[in-house]
C-alpha cells in the first residue's frame, strides 16, 4: 500500500480516537525569479499530520479540556524517517505533545495513549 492510502486509513483512525488531523504538506517551490519558498510546518522536518487531542487535565480543573499538539510522520513499512523528521518528533514529546512514527492505524491510535 503506498503512503497515501496509508494515511488516509490513519487519518480516519486518528479522528475516531478523538483527535482533529491535518496534512501538513511540506516543500519547496523556486519563484520565477530563482527565490526558494519553503512551505508546511516546520519545513524541513514537520510531520504528515498535525493537530491536536483534546484532553482533560488536573482535579482543579475537572472538566475543562486542553488541546495537546499532535504530530504523526506516515511511512510505509520500509520508509525511513530523515533526521529532521525526527528532531521535530523529539521536539514535540519533549514540550509535553503526541508524536511519533505509524506504519498503520494501529501505531497511530497507539501515539495518542504515550
Amino acid at each position: 500500500m503506498k503512503e497515501g492510502a496509508i494515511q488516509q486509513h490513519i487519518r480516519l483512525a486518528l479522528s475516531d480516537a478523538g483527535a482533529v488531523m491535518f496534512r501538513n504538506q511540506v516543500g519547496a517551490t523556486h519563484t520565477p525569479d530563482g527565490r526558494l519558498i519553503r512551505y508546511g510546518v516546520c519545513n524541513p522536518g514537520g510531520s504528515d499530520l498535525i493537530g491536536f487531542k483534546s484532553v482533560e487535565i488536573t482535579p482543579d480543573m475537572v472538566g475543562r479540556k486542553v488541546a495537546v499538539f499532535t504530530a504523526v510522520e506516515v511511512k510505509t513499512p520500509t520508509g525511513k524517517p530523515t533526521a529532521d523528521q525526527l528532531h521535530f518528533i523529539t521536539t514535540v514529546l519533549r514540550a509535553g505533545g503526541f508524536a511519533g512514527i505509524a506504519r498503520s492505524p494501529d501505531e497511530a491510535v497507539e501515539i495518542l495513549s504515550k
